[in-house]
Protein backbone atom coordinates (compact mmCIF):
# COMPACT_ATOMS: atom_id res chain seq x y z
CA UNK A 1 0.00 0.00 0.00
CA UNK A 2 3.14 1.88 0.94
CA UNK A 3 4.55 1.89 -2.38
CA UNK A 4 0.99 2.63 -4.58
CA UNK A 5 0.65 5.71 -2.34
CA UNK A 6 4.43 7.36 -2.75
CA UNK A 7 3.48 8.95 -5.91
CA UNK A 8 0.75 11.31 -3.98
CA UNK A 9 3.17 11.55 -0.97
CA UNK A 10 5.75 13.08 -3.89
CA UNK A 11 3.69 15.85 -4.72
CA UNK A 12 4.32 19.56 -4.38
CA UNK A 13 2.35 22.79 -5.14
CA UNK A 14 4.60 23.03 -7.85
CA UNK A 15 3.10 19.94 -9.72
CA UNK A 16 -0.39 21.17 -9.01
CA UNK A 17 0.12 24.70 -10.47
CA UNK A 18 1.71 22.85 -13.89
CA UNK A 19 -1.70 21.08 -13.67
CA UNK A 20 -3.46 24.20 -13.56
CA UNK A 21 -1.52 25.17 -16.77
CA UNK A 22 -1.68 22.24 -18.72
CA UNK A 23 -5.80 22.34 -18.01
CA UNK A 24 -5.63 26.24 -19.34
CA UNK A 25 -4.02 25.19 -22.23
CA UNK A 26 -6.39 22.36 -22.97
CA UNK A 27 -9.53 24.50 -22.05
CA UNK A 28 -7.85 27.29 -25.17
CA UNK A 29 -7.51 24.71 -27.36
CA UNK A 30 -11.10 22.52 -26.92
CA UNK A 31 -13.49 25.31 -25.59
CA UNK A 32 -11.71 28.25 -27.49
CA UNK A 33 -10.63 26.35 -30.56
CA UNK A 34 -7.05 28.13 -29.97
CA UNK A 35 -4.09 26.27 -32.20
CA UNK A 36 -6.34 23.41 -30.99
CA UNK A 37 -3.69 21.21 -32.75
CA UNK A 38 -0.97 22.15 -30.69
CA UNK A 39 -1.66 23.26 -27.54
CA UNK A 40 -3.86 20.29 -26.67
CA UNK A 41 -0.68 17.43 -26.98
CA UNK A 42 1.12 20.58 -25.47
CA UNK A 43 -1.23 20.76 -22.22
CA UNK A 44 -1.02 16.92 -21.97
CA UNK A 45 2.76 16.35 -22.04
CA UNK A 46 2.99 19.13 -19.36
CA UNK A 47 0.86 16.57 -17.30
CA UNK A 48 2.61 13.78 -18.46
CA UNK A 49 5.95 15.02 -17.00
CA UNK A 50 5.36 16.54 -13.93
CA UNK A 51 3.35 13.40 -13.01
CA UNK A 52 5.90 12.43 -9.77
CA UNK A 53 7.48 9.56 -10.91
CA UNK A 54 6.34 9.34 -14.14
CA UNK A 55 8.54 6.96 -16.51
CA UNK A 56 7.97 9.46 -19.56
CA UNK A 57 11.40 11.39 -19.00
CA UNK A 58 13.39 8.70 -17.57
CA UNK A 59 13.33 5.21 -16.13
CA UNK A 60 15.78 3.26 -14.49
CA UNK A 61 18.49 5.19 -16.14
CA UNK A 62 17.52 4.92 -19.53
CA UNK A 63 15.25 7.48 -20.90
CA UNK A 64 11.60 7.83 -21.24
CA UNK A 65 9.44 7.69 -24.50
CA UNK A 66 9.15 11.94 -24.46
CA UNK A 67 12.74 12.01 -23.67
CA UNK A 68 13.25 9.74 -26.74
CA UNK A 69 11.11 11.92 -28.93
CA UNK A 70 12.62 15.20 -27.64
CA UNK A 71 16.19 13.60 -28.33
CA UNK A 72 15.46 12.07 -31.77
CA UNK A 73 12.71 15.45 -33.08
CA UNK A 74 13.97 18.33 -30.86
CA UNK A 75 17.30 18.18 -30.42
CA UNK A 76 18.33 16.90 -34.31
CA UNK A 77 16.09 19.60 -35.40
CA UNK A 78 13.75 17.03 -37.26
CA UNK A 79 10.29 18.20 -36.05
CA UNK A 80 10.87 21.63 -36.89
CA UNK A 81 12.09 21.05 -40.28
CA UNK A 82 9.66 18.76 -41.24
CA UNK A 83 6.77 20.67 -40.06
CA UNK A 84 8.54 23.53 -42.70
CA UNK A 85 8.11 21.03 -45.42
CA UNK A 86 4.58 20.81 -44.59
CA UNK A 87 4.08 24.11 -44.18
CA UNK A 88 5.70 24.56 -48.11
CA UNK A 89 3.39 22.29 -49.21
CA UNK A 90 0.45 24.66 -48.24
CA UNK A 91 1.54 27.55 -49.11
CA UNK A 92 0.42 29.16 -52.20
CA UNK A 93 2.73 31.63 -53.44
CA UNK A 94 0.64 33.56 -56.08
CA UNK A 95 -1.15 36.16 -54.14
CA UNK A 96 2.32 37.53 -53.55
CA UNK A 97 3.42 36.90 -57.28
CA UNK A 98 0.60 39.15 -58.31
CA UNK A 99 1.12 41.84 -55.85
CA UNK A 100 4.89 41.70 -55.67
CA UNK A 101 5.43 45.11 -53.59
CA UNK A 102 4.10 43.50 -50.40
CA UNK A 103 7.00 41.60 -49.87
CA UNK A 104 8.11 44.33 -48.62
CA UNK A 105 5.67 44.55 -45.45
CA UNK A 106 6.63 40.88 -44.84
CA UNK A 107 10.16 42.31 -43.59
CA UNK A 108 8.67 45.40 -42.55
CA UNK A 109 6.72 43.43 -40.05
CA UNK A 110 9.66 41.44 -38.39
CA UNK A 111 10.50 44.72 -36.93
CA UNK A 112 9.01 43.29 -33.60
CA UNK A 113 11.89 40.66 -33.52
CA UNK A 114 14.52 43.01 -33.45
CA UNK A 115 13.03 45.38 -31.05
CA UNK A 116 11.93 42.49 -28.53
CA UNK A 117 15.85 41.37 -28.38
CA UNK A 118 16.84 45.00 -27.75
CA UNK A 119 14.01 44.96 -24.77
CA UNK A 120 15.38 41.63 -23.55
CA UNK A 121 18.90 42.30 -23.67
CA UNK A 122 18.24 45.56 -21.63
CA UNK A 123 15.57 43.77 -19.02
CA UNK A 124 18.76 41.25 -18.60
CA UNK A 125 21.08 44.22 -17.39
CA UNK A 126 18.23 45.52 -15.36
CA UNK A 127 17.80 42.17 -13.38
CA UNK A 128 21.15 39.83 -14.05
CA UNK A 129 19.75 37.03 -11.86
CA UNK A 130 17.34 36.36 -14.92
CA UNK A 131 20.51 35.64 -16.91
CA UNK A 132 19.69 36.94 -20.24
CA UNK A 133 22.18 36.88 -23.14
CA UNK A 134 22.06 37.62 -26.57
CA UNK A 135 21.45 33.92 -27.34
CA UNK A 136 18.47 33.83 -24.79
CA UNK A 137 17.08 37.73 -25.73
CA UNK A 138 17.58 36.20 -29.63
CA UNK A 139 15.20 33.23 -28.78
CA UNK A 140 12.78 35.03 -27.23
CA UNK A 141 12.40 38.07 -29.96
CA UNK A 142 11.86 34.96 -32.14
CA UNK A 143 8.28 34.94 -30.89
CA UNK A 144 7.61 37.52 -32.90
CA UNK A 145 7.80 35.72 -36.42
CA UNK A 146 4.49 34.40 -35.51
CA UNK A 147 5.71 30.75 -36.66
CA UNK A 148 5.98 28.62 -33.96
CA UNK A 149 8.56 26.26 -35.95
CA UNK A 150 10.66 28.72 -36.26
CA UNK A 151 10.16 29.41 -32.81
CA UNK A 152 11.26 26.14 -31.66
CA UNK A 153 14.35 25.83 -34.30
CA UNK A 154 16.12 29.09 -32.88
CA UNK A 155 15.59 28.28 -29.21
CA UNK A 156 16.81 24.77 -29.73
CA UNK A 157 19.82 25.92 -30.42
CA UNK A 158 20.24 29.41 -28.53
CA UNK A 159 18.05 28.27 -25.04
CA UNK A 160 17.26 24.98 -24.74
CA UNK A 161 16.02 25.43 -21.31
CA UNK A 162 13.39 27.83 -22.37
CA UNK A 163 12.13 25.70 -25.00
CA UNK A 164 8.72 24.97 -23.37
CA UNK A 165 7.59 28.64 -22.38
CA UNK A 166 8.79 29.81 -25.82
CA UNK A 167 6.89 27.35 -27.71
CA UNK A 168 3.82 28.34 -25.19
CA UNK A 169 3.94 31.68 -25.98
CA UNK A 170 4.80 31.31 -29.52
CA UNK A 171 1.24 29.32 -30.11
CA UNK A 172 -0.49 30.56 -27.92
CA UNK A 173 -0.25 34.35 -29.17
CA UNK A 174 -0.66 33.00 -32.88
CA UNK A 175 -3.89 32.33 -31.85
CA UNK A 176 -4.46 35.46 -30.14
CA UNK A 177 -3.93 37.48 -33.32
CA UNK A 178 -7.54 38.44 -33.41
CA UNK A 179 -7.68 39.82 -30.01
CA UNK A 180 -4.01 41.43 -29.96
CA UNK A 181 -3.97 43.02 -33.28
CA UNK A 182 -7.16 45.20 -33.40
CA UNK A 183 -6.59 47.57 -30.76
CA UNK A 184 -3.13 47.78 -32.06
CA UNK A 185 -4.00 48.98 -35.59
CA UNK A 186 -6.47 50.98 -34.28
CA UNK A 187 -4.21 53.13 -31.93
CA UNK A 188 -1.86 53.58 -35.30
CA UNK A 189 -4.41 54.49 -37.78
CA UNK A 190 -7.38 57.24 -38.35
CA UNK A 191 -10.29 56.32 -39.85
CA UNK A 192 -9.73 57.70 -42.64
CA UNK A 193 -6.89 55.73 -43.17
CA UNK A 194 -8.72 52.49 -42.73
CA UNK A 195 -11.24 53.84 -45.58
CA UNK A 196 -8.75 53.69 -48.03
CA UNK A 197 -9.49 52.01 -51.12
CA UNK A 198 -7.06 49.62 -53.40
CA UNK A 199 -7.50 48.34 -56.42
CA UNK A 200 -6.87 44.84 -57.10
CA UNK A 201 -5.54 43.81 -60.63
CA UNK A 202 -5.83 40.54 -61.60
CA UNK A 203 -2.51 38.66 -63.61
CA UNK A 204 -1.50 35.46 -64.80
CA UNK A 205 1.26 33.81 -62.78
CA UNK A 206 2.89 31.40 -65.43
CA UNK A 207 4.15 27.72 -64.09
CA UNK A 208 8.02 28.58 -65.02
CA UNK A 209 7.85 31.65 -62.11
CA UNK A 210 5.72 29.44 -59.50
CA UNK A 211 8.92 26.31 -60.03
CA UNK A 212 12.00 28.77 -60.55
CA UNK A 213 10.60 31.18 -57.31
CA UNK A 214 11.17 28.47 -54.26
CA UNK A 215 14.34 27.30 -56.52
CA UNK A 216 15.91 30.85 -56.44
CA UNK A 217 15.10 31.30 -52.83
CA UNK A 218 16.91 28.60 -51.53
CA UNK A 219 20.28 29.39 -53.72
CA UNK A 220 19.71 33.26 -52.38
CA UNK A 221 19.02 32.38 -48.92
CA UNK A 222 22.45 29.79 -48.62
CA UNK A 223 24.46 31.94 -49.98
CA UNK A 224 23.51 34.87 -48.32
CA UNK A 225 22.98 33.16 -44.90
CA UNK A 226 24.13 29.16 -44.62
CA UNK A 227 22.75 28.45 -41.50
CA UNK A 228 19.13 29.62 -42.63
CA UNK A 229 19.38 26.56 -45.30
CA UNK A 230 16.91 24.09 -42.55
CA UNK A 231 14.63 26.50 -42.00
CA UNK A 232 14.44 28.01 -46.43
CA UNK A 233 15.25 25.05 -48.12
CA UNK A 234 12.80 22.82 -46.74
CA UNK A 235 9.83 24.99 -46.54
CA UNK A 236 11.06 25.99 -50.13
CA UNK A 237 11.22 21.93 -51.43
CA UNK A 238 7.47 21.50 -50.07
CA UNK A 239 6.58 24.37 -52.33
CA UNK A 240 8.25 22.93 -55.32
CA UNK A 241 6.53 19.67 -54.48
CA UNK A 242 3.19 21.61 -54.53
CA UNK A 243 4.38 23.50 -57.71
CA UNK A 244 5.76 20.86 -59.75
CA UNK A 245 2.43 19.22 -60.33
CA UNK A 246 4.11 16.10 -60.82
CA UNK A 247 3.71 14.82 -57.13
CA UNK A 248 0.68 15.90 -56.15
CA UNK A 249 0.30 12.67 -53.71
CA UNK A 250 3.31 13.69 -52.27
CA UNK A 251 2.26 17.42 -51.85
CA UNK A 252 -1.16 15.77 -50.77
CA UNK A 253 0.80 13.90 -48.05
CA UNK A 254 2.84 16.54 -46.90
CA UNK A 255 -0.18 19.03 -46.60
CA UNK A 256 -2.08 15.84 -44.48
CA UNK A 257 -0.55 12.57 -43.48
CA UNK A 258 3.30 14.21 -42.43
CA UNK A 259 1.51 17.93 -40.90
CA UNK A 260 -0.72 15.52 -38.59
CA UNK A 261 1.76 13.44 -37.64
CA UNK A 262 4.57 15.77 -37.02
CA UNK A 263 2.39 18.41 -35.29
CA UNK A 264 1.18 15.84 -32.93
CA UNK A 265 4.40 14.48 -31.92
CA UNK A 266 5.85 17.80 -31.74
CA UNK A 267 3.00 19.37 -29.48
CA UNK A 268 3.81 16.52 -27.02
CA UNK A 269 7.63 16.38 -26.85
CA UNK A 270 7.17 20.43 -26.51
CA UNK A 271 4.66 19.67 -23.38
CA UNK A 272 7.56 17.62 -22.17
CA UNK A 273 9.71 20.61 -21.50
CA UNK A 274 7.71 21.90 -19.20
CA UNK A 275 8.65 20.17 -15.98
CA UNK A 276 8.17 22.34 -12.84
CA UNK A 277 11.35 23.16 -12.19
CA UNK A 278 12.05 25.00 -15.32
CA UNK A 279 9.11 26.35 -16.31
CA UNK A 280 7.92 27.81 -12.89
CA UNK A 281 10.88 30.39 -13.31
CA UNK A 282 10.74 34.53 -13.35
CA UNK A 283 12.08 34.24 -17.10
CA UNK A 284 8.65 32.41 -17.82
CA UNK A 285 6.86 35.69 -17.05
CA UNK A 286 9.35 37.81 -18.96
CA UNK A 287 9.12 35.33 -22.09
CA UNK A 288 5.05 35.47 -21.38
CA UNK A 289 5.42 39.50 -21.46
CA UNK A 290 8.15 39.86 -24.36
CA UNK A 291 6.14 37.66 -26.57
CA UNK A 292 3.35 40.09 -26.52
CA UNK A 293 5.31 43.13 -26.91
CA UNK A 294 6.72 41.14 -29.98
CA UNK A 295 3.47 40.27 -31.19
CA UNK A 296 2.81 44.36 -31.00
CA UNK A 297 5.89 45.62 -32.20
CA UNK A 298 5.71 43.09 -35.01
CA UNK A 299 2.09 44.39 -35.98
CA UNK A 300 3.10 48.53 -35.11
CA UNK A 301 6.44 47.41 -37.54
CA UNK A 302 4.13 46.49 -40.36
CA UNK A 303 1.46 49.64 -39.97
CA UNK A 304 4.15 52.24 -39.84
CA UNK A 305 6.08 51.33 -42.91
CA UNK A 306 3.12 51.50 -45.08
CA UNK A 307 2.49 54.85 -43.48
CA UNK A 308 5.62 56.14 -44.60
CA UNK A 309 4.97 55.01 -47.87
CA UNK A 310 1.50 56.28 -48.20
CA UNK A 311 4.03 60.02 -47.85
CA UNK A 312 5.46 58.94 -51.52
CA UNK A 313 2.28 57.49 -53.19
CA UNK A 314 0.02 58.66 -55.12
CA UNK A 315 -2.33 55.84 -55.05
CA UNK A 316 -2.52 54.99 -50.97
CA UNK A 317 -1.72 51.93 -49.35
CA UNK A 318 -4.64 50.79 -46.32
CA UNK A 319 -1.87 50.76 -43.30
CA UNK A 320 -3.61 48.20 -41.81
CA UNK A 321 -2.66 46.16 -44.79
CA UNK A 322 1.00 46.32 -43.27
CA UNK A 323 -0.25 44.35 -40.31
CA UNK A 324 -0.76 41.54 -42.27
CA UNK A 325 3.03 41.18 -42.81
CA UNK A 326 3.30 38.61 -39.71
CA UNK A 327 3.20 35.08 -40.69
CA UNK A 328 0.20 34.49 -38.95
CA UNK A 329 -1.76 32.95 -41.78
CA UNK A 330 -4.23 33.59 -42.96
CA UNK A 331 -5.52 34.83 -39.45
CA UNK A 332 -4.12 38.38 -40.10
CA UNK A 333 -5.21 38.41 -43.16
CA UNK A 334 -8.94 37.79 -42.76
CA UNK A 335 -8.40 40.60 -39.08
CA UNK A 336 -7.45 43.19 -41.27
CA UNK A 337 -10.43 42.75 -43.91
CA UNK A 338 -12.99 42.30 -41.21
CA UNK A 339 -11.50 45.39 -39.58
CA UNK A 340 -12.02 47.06 -43.10
CA UNK A 341 -15.07 45.57 -43.76
CA UNK A 342 -16.38 47.37 -40.00
CA UNK A 343 -15.75 50.86 -41.57
CA UNK A 344 -16.76 50.40 -45.07
CA UNK A 345 -18.94 47.18 -45.75
CA UNK A 346 -18.09 47.65 -49.60
CA UNK A 347 -14.17 47.78 -49.17
CA UNK A 348 -12.55 44.85 -50.07
CA UNK A 349 -8.82 44.81 -49.27
CA UNK A 350 -8.29 40.81 -48.48
CA UNK A 351 -6.17 39.96 -51.27
CA UNK A 352 -3.48 42.86 -50.78
CA UNK A 353 -3.51 41.28 -47.14
CA UNK A 354 -3.10 38.07 -48.14
CA UNK A 355 0.13 38.98 -50.31
CA UNK A 356 1.15 40.66 -47.43
CA UNK A 357 0.65 37.56 -45.29
CA UNK A 358 2.19 35.12 -47.55
CA UNK A 359 5.24 37.34 -47.89
CA UNK A 360 5.22 37.55 -43.66
CA UNK A 361 5.37 33.43 -43.77
CA UNK A 362 8.39 33.72 -46.08
CA UNK A 363 9.66 36.81 -44.38
CA UNK A 364 9.50 35.25 -40.53
CA UNK A 365 11.73 32.32 -42.14
CA UNK A 366 14.32 34.47 -43.16
CA UNK A 367 13.87 36.87 -40.12
CA UNK A 368 15.02 33.46 -37.82
CA UNK A 369 17.58 32.32 -40.65
CA UNK A 370 19.28 35.80 -40.16
CA UNK A 371 19.71 35.92 -36.44
CA UNK A 372 20.45 32.38 -36.27
CA UNK A 373 23.51 33.83 -38.86
CA UNK A 374 24.06 37.08 -36.88
CA UNK A 375 24.19 36.37 -33.31
CA UNK A 376 27.18 33.58 -33.31
CA UNK A 377 29.23 36.05 -35.13
CA UNK A 378 28.30 39.27 -32.60
CA UNK A 379 29.52 36.68 -29.62
CA UNK A 380 32.10 35.15 -31.34
CA UNK A 381 31.28 31.75 -31.65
Amino acid sequence: MQNLLVGFYSMDYRNLIMFIIAGILIYLAVKKDYEPMLLLPIGFGAILVNLPLAAVLSYEGEPGVLQILFNAGILTELFPVLIFVAIGAMVDFTPLFKNPVMIFFGAAAQFGIFATVLVALFLGQLFPNLHIDLKVASAIGIIGAADGPTSIFVAARFARDLLGPISVAAYSYMALVPIIQPPVIKAMTTRNERLIRMEYHEAKVSKTVKITFPILVTIVSGIVAPISVPLVGLLMFGNLIRESGVLERLSNAAQNELANLVTLLLGITIGSTMTADKFLQPATLLILAMGLVAFIFDTAGGVLFAKFLNLFLKDKINPMIGAAGISAFPMSARVVQRMCSKEDPTNFILMQAISANVSGQLGSIIAGGLVLAIVPLLIGG
